[in-house]
């Protein structure tokens, strides 16, 4: 797993929804009840950006046609967010991305 810090979020304590370029991949980084959440910024329903969307009941909704994800899951109406894992180091804020080196480790690993 590499860690890639984001940038761009002023206080994690406080409700949040920050996207970011992991490795050209769009993040959403959402702070919402005391808990941080990584998921895909892309709406897989028509690729709308989901990082002017807002967030509720433990879900991002897409502005576009208000379809919601499960922050924790990814789980949509009828598809999926990726979700990626999350550090905090302080004040700061890592996203995970497995790398061709995790799979490869997991092919021996079993």
């Amino acid at each position: 797993m590499k860690w890639f810090r984001v940038s761009g979020i002023k206080d994690i304590n406080e409700p949040f929804i920050v996207k970011s370029n992991v490795v050209s991949y769009p993040v959403c980084v959402v702070g919402y009840n005391g808990s941080i959440f990584a998921v895909s910024a892309v709406c897989p329903h028509q690729g709308f950006d989901l990082s002017s969307g807002w967030c509720e009941n433990n879900k991002i909704i897409c502005p576009l046609h208000g379809y919601a994800f499960d922050l924790k899951t990814g789980r949509g109406p009828n598809d999926y967010l990726k979700t990626f894992p999350v550090k905090i180091d302080g004040d700061e804020v890592f996203v995970g991305i497995k790398t061709v080196w995790d799979d490869i480790k997991g092919l021996f690993t079993k």
